[in-house]
């Protein structure tokens, strides 16, 4: 994959006028187009670009959605106005942008109910996204907005082992953050992530125990995420019990 010129989409989002939201047809234009593989297209986001590399947690989506690299850029394009340094863009990006609205609320629902909180001694996994943000890494898969037909891509038409493109990304990109996070705790969001994380097991590269398979696709979309949460919801408090003690963190679990 040809690394992304980041400075040549920063300058196109600096021409931009600075709004609280953006429309699709402002952002899917050529100025953001990264590349594309028959009905699948992708477009640059700001908020993929930071690496916390002593995370303890490690949330795993798909791809970002329109609403994540809309707020991604929204947030960059006021940086970008206050002569804030790229490094700096980077980051304030991945706090900002990160399944940002119902699905980040739903990831800080379904956590704390597992009490991920008491194995973190954390009020609450709200916390992660804010001052305890030192122990979590997000990232999708793919780190920019893929769009099938214009529409959010979910993980199907294509399936993602059937697309050489998104395999790619996921080769380039996914992969290394998961060598550089062995010890985190895997939280892959829905049975898109899954699949990949059984082949990286399969392969011997990462531990089934260091992954919370079973967590429900955030989405408020995903009709079945209560059901599938209540169905493996004692399976993955016990996972997080066993990986809290694995990793030394004070658990509250008895």
């Amino acid at each position: 994959m040809d690394s992304i010129n980041i400075k040549h989409y920063f300058y196109n989002i600096s021409n931009l006028p600075i709004k609280e939201s953006y429309q699709k047809e402002e952002l899917l234009t050529k100025d953001f187009f990264i590349e594309k593989e028959k009905n699948l297209e992708i477009y640059f986001c700001t908020h993929n670009e930071y690496i916390n590399v002593n995370a303890k947690i490690f949330i795993v989506g798909i791809t970002p959605g329109f609403q994540q690299m809309n707020r991604s850029i929204v947030v960059a394009r006021r940086c970008l106005e206050k002569n804030i340094p790229l490094n700096k863009i980077l980051y304030i990006c991945k706090c900002e942008g990160r399944f940002y609205g119902i699905i980040r609320k739903n990831i800080i629902g379904m956590l704390d109910e597992l009490e991920l909180n008491k194995v973190l001694n954390i009020k609450s996994c709200e916390e992660l996204f804010a001052e305890k943000d030192y122990l979590l890494h997000t990232t999708s898969m793919i780190p920019y907005a893929v769009f099938s037909n214009e529409n959010n891509y979910t993980g199907h038409s294509p399936k993602i082992f059937k697309s050489e493109l998104l395999l790619k990304y996921i080769n380039q990109y996914f992969y290394p953050q998961v060598e550089l996070l062995k010890e985190a705790l895997i939280i892959p969001l829905g049975k898109c992530v899954e699949e990949v994380l059984w082949d990286l097991i399969d392969k011997g590269i990462v531990e089934e125990r260091q992954c919370l398979m079973g967590f429900p696709h955030p989405s408020g979309a995903n009709g079945h995420r209560l059901i599938q949460f209540s169905k493996n919801k004692v399976l993955m408090k016990n996972a997080i019990n066993l990986l809290g003690e694995k990793l030394q963190i004070k658990s509250s679990f008895h």
